[in-house]
């Protein structure tokens, strides 16, 4: 069942309950003070007839003072111990005279039902002429308060019929006005199954209420998924520029080498060693497209204490002997800080800004340490061919590259900066990157302590 069918049913049925509850309580509680009502009068005329009756008793014969007392629609008579006793009843209720007498020990007030008639029945106590205790028993016919009633019961059994048609009809129109933010949500998503274009809802900006937030998060996500599919279809179209490249040079070395590799040593050394270049660029740039890849799984975080003056004397070390290039510690502030970090996240950070200083600057490269209040500092500087203002906010976007042909040339894949903000926010070490064209870069981790 559809969710407006749901709504409209659900609607309606809980109204027709409430309604009906409330009509029923209305009928009950109007017949129970009506019935009650005639019992309390019926019976205080009854009082008052019984002292009545007491006082004249004797002096007028009793069938005469019966008829003095006799209801309109009704019966009036005087019961005894041996159930005899004289009764008088009214024109319309001569039927009355058949029911049998009934004596009772003390007073009596109910309703009867006695054919298709009701009746109020009183029965007060009286004390006869002899001595004796009798009965002064009274019948009052009530079918014109219990026709009352029944034109009631009609009334709101007819009131209730016709306020179900609206109920039905006004929860059509509530299950068409909830649910139809959701029927366009659903067409727009079918629309963009069908059409393959993100599309977003239109929204009523003077309704805030949680349809409309629904409406507004479907907008923010669709939002997301368009800019993520953007740069998906971004990073597959330069994922498979960069292969292509290296692809095409080992082809076409390889090609050269079957045809002349064999009698020319030379060309066979230049086809070589371009197509390990090439294949080691390769594997460099598929390792790094895994590692940003298995971000979206988590990362693998295994932390431990360790000196950390220790780890970036050791990095800095091994850098120069795999590049022989020279770099610049200041020792002057170096002491024993230890810190609780994945140890080979960090060191593999500090290759990645290592390589990119070694990249775009022939100069020295320079690394400091220092510790401000709870946090540590490592600065990486180099004096390289720098980054302008308008590009260093987009040097960690994956396959950008600063210098072109100088990062080609190098075997640069635009992904060492992307794979080291991934690493930098996995192991939460703070990157800030300072840049000036023409004079050089300077990255700072900050870690806290």
């Amino acid at each position: 069942m559809k969710l407006k069918n749901k709504i409209n049913l659900y609607t309606a049925v809980l109204f027709s309950i409430l309604l009906l509850l409330m009509n029923l309580s209305v009928y009950f509680l109007f017949s129970s003070l009506m019935v009650n009502s005639q019992l309390d009068i019926a019976k205080s005329e009854a009082v008052k007839t019984s002292e009545a009756f007491n006082q004249s008793l004797g002096t007028i014969p009793d069938r005469d003072l019966l008829r003095a007392y006799v209801p309109i629609n009704g019966m009036i008579r005087i019961v005894k111990e041996d159930l005899r006793g004289p009764l008088v009843t009214s024109q319309t209720e001569q039927s009355l005279s058949k029911q049998k007498a009934v004596y009772y020990t003390g007073e009596v007030t109910k309703k009867l039902k006695i054919g298709q008639n009701s009746y109020i029945f009183n029965s007060m106590p009286i004390i006869l002429q002899d001595g004796n205790v009798a009965n002064l028993q009274i019948l009052k016919n009530i079918d014109i308060t219990m026709d009352i009633i029944k034109t009631l019961r009609i009334v709101l059994t007819a009131v209730t019929i016709l306020a179900l048609i609206p109920a039905f009809i006004s929860s059509s129109v509530l299950s068409k006005l909830i649910t139809n933010p959701v029927a366009t949500m659903i067409k727009t998503m079918r629309d963009i199954k069908e059409s393959g274009h993100f599309k977003r809802l239109p929204l009523k900006v003077e309704s805030k209420d949680e349809l409309y937030q629904m409406g507004e998060t479907f907008n923010h996500m669709i939002d997301l998924l368009e800019s993520n599919f953007e740069k998906q279809k971004l990073f597959v179209s330069n994922a498979s520029h960069e292969l292509k490249t290296p692809l095409t040079i080992i082809e076409s070395y390889a090609s050269l080498l079957k045809r002349r590799g064999a009698n020319d040593p030379k060309l066979f050394e230049e086809s070589i060693e371009a197509i390990h270049s090439e294949a080691i660029r390769m594997k460099e740039m598929t390792e790094q497209l895994l590692m940003l890849a298995k971000h979206h799984e988590g990362w693998n975080i295994n932390r431990s204490h360790f000196n950390l003056v220790e780890l970036v004397q050791q990095t800095v070390k091994n850098f120069q002997s795999a590049y022989h290039r020279k770099i610049d510690l200041d020792g002057d502030v170096l002491s024993n800080i230890t810190i609780q970090m994945d140890e080979q996240k960090l060191k593999q950070l500090l290759f990645i800004f290592l390589d990119n200083a070694r990249k775009y600057s022939d100069d020295m490269i320079m690394v400091s340490l220092g510790k401000e209040r709870e946090e540590v500092c490592i600065r990486i500087m180099d004096r390289g061919i720098g980054i302008s203002e308008d590009e260093l906010p987009k040097v960690f976007d994956r396959f950008y590259r600063v210098d072109k042909a100088r990062s080609r040339k190098s075997g640069g894949t635009g992904l060492g900066l992307p794979l080291a903000k991934e690493i930098a926010e996995a192991i939460g070490v703070r990157v800030t990157l300072e840049s000036k064209e023409g004079i050089g870069t300077t990255v700072s981790l900050n870690i806290q302590l």
